[in-house]
């Protein structure tokens, strides 16, 4: 079993084994006195399985995270069982909003024996070609919201703009409390990280009575309800007040991937 309060043993073997990995990799370590950078890794660990386990006990008190050049990041951490070697596991990405990583499986890691050139082998061939998958899917997932929310304006105080949107989701941002209410009430879920409220349905039927009684209710409550349309995609129909909504007949559609 090997001695935990060595911290040069893993540093060393991960700069070995970032040498072995395809591609271009570079190795840093993280010793006990970068508290925050660790917090910050603990909270990035891409997994659910061996490596999430692992840490719910034994809290990372320094940790080596291998970068490639393309910005992938994975990090190398003690094994604290009866077994020599490490534990490995893909490091999610940055500045990535949580609802691009929703529906999709963690890219979970892997425990590796004491000899960095084997271990390499079984990075390549199992763990990384896992990582390299979720991390394009979750890079496309983002850009899709990305183009989703581009077109939602801000809303003002006495006016919520309800944007129709690409997917077929109905997107409202910036507004006040009272206006936020009404919102929930008729089921648009708060993304707390953009601040969007988004309302989604494969039924357009259903999206267009929603449409219908946020506009009511908003009116209720002195604020206007303005939809904007996007031009290269259709909308349901929806019965609201005159100034809000013009006259129009149209059918949604929901965007499959």
């Amino acid at each position: 079993m090997h001695d935990y309060h060595k911290p040069g043993r893993l540093a060393s073997f991960a700069d070995l084994l970032a040498g072995e990995l395809p591609g271009a990799w570079g190795s840093i370590y993280h010793p006990p006195d970068h508290t925050n950078d660790l917090a910050e890794l603990s909270d990035r660990v891409w997994d659910m399985d061996l490596v999430a386990e692992s840490l719910t006990t034994h809290p990372l008190k320094h940790g080596a995270v291998l970068t490639r050049e393309d910005g992938a990041q994975l990090i190398v951490l003690d094994r604290h069982d009866e077994r020599d070697g490490f534990l490995i596991a893909a490091v999610a990405p940055r500045n990535i909003p949580a609802e691009a990583f929703r529906g999709l499986r963690e890219p979970d890691g892997i425990a590796l024996n004491d000899d960095p050139f084997l271990s390499a082998g079984s990075v390549a061939r199992d763990l990384l070609a896992r990582y390299d998958a979720s991390l394009a899917q979750v890079r496309n997932n983002a850009a899709d919201t990305q183009e989703a929310t581009a077109e939602v304006r801000p809303s003002q105080p006495d006016r919520v703009v309800l944007a129709w949107q690409a997917d077929g989701s109905l997107a409202a941002a910036g507004v006040t409390a009272s206006a936020a209410d009404v919102l929930l009430a008729n089921g648009f879920i708060h993304d707390e990280q953009s601040g969007i409220y988004r309302l989604s349905s494969n039924d357009s039927a259903a999206l267009a009575c929603a449409v219908h009684q946020t506009a009511i209710q908003l009116d209720a409550r002195g604020i206007t309800a303005a939809v904007q349309h996007q031009a290269d995609r259709s909308t349901p129909t929806a019965t609201a007040p005159a100034a809000a909504f013009p006259p129009r007949t149209r059918t949604a559609s929901a965007r499959t991937r």
